[in-house]
């Protein structure tokens, strides 16, 4: 059974920070594009960060460029998302997301997501 479970979110003061974590299993973690997703309420949900099977080449959405740090640990199957300099903007709903391929067939997993809320 696939399962990503999602931890660390919370009430935050802006210009904190949060570390969140996804824990995997039930597929081949390693083997798996690891995303983390957002979405905040009246809007669409959106990719804030990826990190690729294989090699280093991690994305961020533009407004998190610099304050946030996706990392993974295959031996631990588990994603972070280091989240500094925290504004109210980001508050949201964050979703960890994997994606790949298991016996030829294309897996898209979701978490049930973590509420992070940044405010005064």
């Amino acid at each position: 059974q696939v399962q990503l479970v999602e931890s660390g979110g919370g009430l935050v003061q802006p210009g904190r920070s949060l570390r969140l974590s996804c824990a995997a299993s039930g597929f081949t973690f390693s083997t798996y594009a690891m995303k983390w997703y957002r979405q905040a309420p009246g809007k669409e949900r959106e990719l804030v960060a990826a990190s690729p099977a294989i090699g280093d080449s991690t994305i961020y959405v533009d407004s998190v460029k610099g304050r946030f740090t996706i990392s993974r640990d295959n031996a631990k199957n588990t994603v972070y998302l280091q989240m500094k300099s925290l504004k109210p903007e980001d508050t949201a709903v964050y979703f960890c997301n994997a994606v790949g391929v298991d016996n030829f067939r294309l897996n898209d997993y979701w978490g049930q997501g973590t509420q992070v809320t940044v405010s005064a």
